[in-house]
């Protein structure tokens, strides 16, 4: 009798293999509940697409016969249900199992732990603080800004960008509540997620900014410890070069901004949303309040080209196409950097986002919440993630006008 087969999770991460001589499809779980990580072999991918939830082991047999040429495929199929589901792939037993503990291990935790330590950058206290002194140098002279844009791409591939922005921050900035405002790549779209949970990482632990967060709990969009923060880069990236600049115990109020989807997607505004609307609302009068009292950080990226994020074509940095995304990029930037709120949603919507600008939740939410900014472009970079695959980033700096 034919069993139904699970569904394959839509929230992994789906890459060709950046392994030569292993061709095929990556997969890893970006919500990190499973450590695995598989390649698929090429013959074996477009049996993938059996794992809908409405296929049977049947169907997968019959695809099998097809792709393969062989009569006899039930060892395959068992074999690739088999490390699919022990991966916590599919929407099955083992991978509720598997986020119960991850959901329930973050819940506990008093602190939010470093995710990305001994892998995007130096897990050692010591060896981390040389690596940052020696790639950001000395402050630059002149007013410190109210604002700052830099990069959430690994630091290693922006180190220069990184630098535009996070050498500008002076000394006499370490008293203030620092608002990081970084893009949710996990998280559901049209919400903020929060947490009172105190950001480690090699350098210590900062302070939670507990009145600001309790101020924005309250509002219907706001997801509290929201399991994302777990996992985020985008955040975590921005505390580390901080904490080297100010000391560990800074205060901190980290926003993870989720995607404006329903407005990229289906037109209007953001704010067209109630729950939007209402926390960005909240997000302004805080501004307004605390003023000069705070210092905004973003942590963002723009436009993500080439095949690994799904174009057809191969992408490589400053060369071909990328010329024109350099254009569009600037485009966008300098509605930015005037304050256009509007204007720069605008070049968002076109074609759906097409440039896949993850950074853009993150920027509006910004924009809106502090109207009087005006940004100026301190260095703008494409980086090749791989070599068919291209992300944009930029290191700006805002001053209220």
């Amino acid at each position: 009798m034919a069993s139904f087969l699970p569904r394959l999770r839509l929230n992994l991460d789906f890459m060709p293999s950046p392994v030569d001589d292993r061709p095929g499809l990556l997969i890893r779980d970006s919500l990190q509940y499973s450590d695995a990580v598989l390649i698929i072999p090429p013959v074996l991918v477009q049996a993938l697409s059996c794992f809908d939830g409405e296929q049977t082991d049947l169907d997968l047999r019959a695809r099998l016969v097809e792709y393969t040429g062989q009569l006899d495929v039930s060892e395959i199929g068992e074999h690739l249900r088999g490390v699919l589901a022990q991966s916590g792939f599919l929407e099955d037993e083992t991978f509720e199992k598997l986020r119960e503990a991850r959901h329930r291990e973050f819940a506990e935790s008093a602190e939010r732990l470093p995710a990305h330590a001994g892998t995007a950058y130096p897990g050692d206290a010591e060896e981390l603080r040389d690596t940052v002194r020696s790639r950001l140098g000395r402050p630059e002279p002149g007013p410190s800004p109210m604002a700052i844009a830099a990069p959430h791409i690994s630091p290693e591939g922006g180190w220069e960008t990184y630098r535009s922005a996070y050498a500008t921050l002076g000394p006499e900035l370490r008293d203030k509540a620092f608002v990081v405002l970084g893009t949710s790549h996990y998280g559901k779209p049209e919400r903020f997620g929060l947490t009172r949970k105190p950001y480690a990482t090699p350098f210590g632990v900062t302070t939670v900014a507990r009145d600001l967060i309790e101020e924005l709990a309250a509002e219907p969009a706001a997801l509290m410890e929201d399991y994302c923060h777990s996992i985020e880069h985008s955040i975590e990236f921005q505390i580390v070069f901080l904490q080297s600049i100010f000391g560990p115990d800074i205060r901190v109020l980290p926003i993870l901004c989720g995607s404006y989807a329903q407005s990229i997607y289906r037109g209007g505004k953001p704010e067209d949303n109630d729950g939007v609307a209402r926390f960005l609302g909240a997000l302004g009068e805080m501004n307004a309040r605390e003023g000069d009292r705070l210092l905004w950080v973003l942590g963002i990226d723009m436009a993500h080209m080439g095949h690994r994020y799904g174009d057809e074509f191969a992408a490589t940095a400053n060369e071909d196409g990328m010329a024109a995304v350099a254009l569009r990029d600037e485009q966008r930037i300098a509605r930015m950097n005037a304050g256009d709120a509007h204007g720069f949603w605008e070049l968002v919507q076109e074609n759906h986002d097409d440039l896949k600008w993850c950074g853009s939740s993150p920027i509006y939410t910004f924009l809106k919440a502090v109207p009087e900014a005006r940004g100026t472009l301190r260095r703008y970079e494409q980086w090749n993630i791989d070599k068919q695959s291209v992300v944009s980033f930029a290191g700006i700096t805002f001053a209220r006008s």
